[in-house]
């Protein structure tokens, strides 16, 4: 039995790190989306999370549009298949990149022993972690350059050859890069739980 036993915990765990990761990159998204004037102000509303006021949409095609990538989000991490998220930020007008937001999914090596056999982190230092992230994110603006056009965005998901890939949802697309020369990047913090690691950082662009 007891071999069973740690296999479901080992289970259990892998779903709950999943669970915080996806959840994550939905209010991730969301602040970025409201901090940088993608949508209405007068579309979001104020929710409590990780122990702070977060920014949510309340616009219901948006709301929509982003849980039917998160489900499939969920589904990706959960087998391992999703190595990094992007969401990038683009000019309507001309689908000019103008910011990429890059969220690496990493899995943590586990220190000596088995998955799951280290001493769990608390989830309290979880939830500081993306606290950190988001706060961060909101203090961008202030730093990152005002984008004065109509703007538009995509989420782009770079998975495995083997993973899943719902027919007509997802397609293949070019990674919507800025230009070397006029691309300035910025690192962000990181957060991890026992199982994965999210490494941040922002690509803008930026232009004499």
């Amino acid at each position: 039995m007891p071999p069973t036993k740690q296999t479901t915990r080992q289970a259990i765990t892998l779903k709950g790190s999943t669970a915080l990761v996806t959840e994550f990159f939905k209010y991730a998204v969301n602040t970025i989306l409201f901090q940088r004037e993608v949508y209405p102000s007068d579309d979001f509303h104020m929710v409590k999370k990780y122990g702070q006021v977060v920014l949510v949409t309340q616009d219901l095609a948006l709301e929509n549009y982003l849980e039917k990538i998160l489900k499939q989000v969920q589904k990706w991490i959960l087998t391992g298949s999703v190595t990094q998220l992007v969401l990038v930020i683009l000019a309507k007008e001309t689908r000019t990149a103008l910011e990429r937001w890059v969220f690496d999914i990493k899995l943590v090596e586990p220190v000596g022993g088995e998955p799951g056999e280290s001493s769990s982190k608390p989830e309290t230092e979880i939830q500081s972690e993306i606290r950190a992230i988001l706060k961060q994110i909101v203090s961008m603006v202030t730093f990152l350059p005002v984008m004065q056009e109509e703007k538009v965005f995509n989420i782009l998901a770079y998975t495995s050859d083997s993973a899943d890939v719902p027919v007509g949802e997802w397609i293949d697309t070019d990674p919507l890069a800025i230009e070397a020369g006029k691309s300035q990047q910025v690192k962000l913090r990181s957060f991890s739980t026992d199982i994965h690691r999210i490494e941040a950082m922002v690509a803008y662009r930026y232009e004499e």
